[in-house]
């Protein structure tokens, strides 16, 4: 009798911590990448087959589910297979703005940026990568500066 209850109490103790793990660490579902500009050119919505992709802030989203807004000839379709972060914030689609440059955005810009990003991609979107300039400077060095344990959707150090 108490080897079976001291089985039943093993069993139970396992599943709470289990629940418990996946509440306090969701594991990735697919391996986070990092694209260069040219890798994210390719998926701008002109192949049917291809999935769609943006940047905002230099977070790569998967908007294909978003195809009416996104895919081919789409009202917001000049946003895609690339980083429009600075079209984002200006809530604009003139070309010069289609870049991840944020210099010289006004403070309400900067606002209305965190908060699309916020409450719209990083809720409606999944994460597939970063792009290259996210994590690398210029030159193409590393940016001492970026953790991707603080990045949305990186749990570990090396997932990456």
């Amino acid at each position: 009798m108490a080897t079976a209850l001291l089985c039943v109490l093993c069993v139970f103790f396992c599943l709470t911590s289990s629940q418990n793990f996946k509440l306090k660490f969701k594991p990735a579902t697919k391996p986070v990448r990092l694209f260069t500009e040219e890798e994210l050119r390719r998926y701008d919505g002109s192949e049917e087959a291809q999935p769609v992709y943006m940047a905002v802030k230099g977070v790569v989203f998967d908007v294909t589910t978003g195809k009416e807004f996104y895919g081919k000839d789409a009202p917001y379709n000049a946003l895609v297979g690339k980083d429009s972060t600075r079209a984002v914030a200006k809530m604009s689609l003139d070309p010069a703005d289609l870049t991840s440059d944020t210099s010289g955005l006004s403070e309400e810009q900067l606002t209305s940026l965190d908060s699309v990003f916020e409450g719209t991609y990083k809720t409606k979107y999944p994460i597939v990568g970063y792009t290259a300039s996210r994590i690398l400077k210029e030159d193409g060095s590393p940016d001492e500066d970026f953790k991707p344990e603080d990045q949305p959707q990186f749990q570990i150090k090396d997932e990456f």
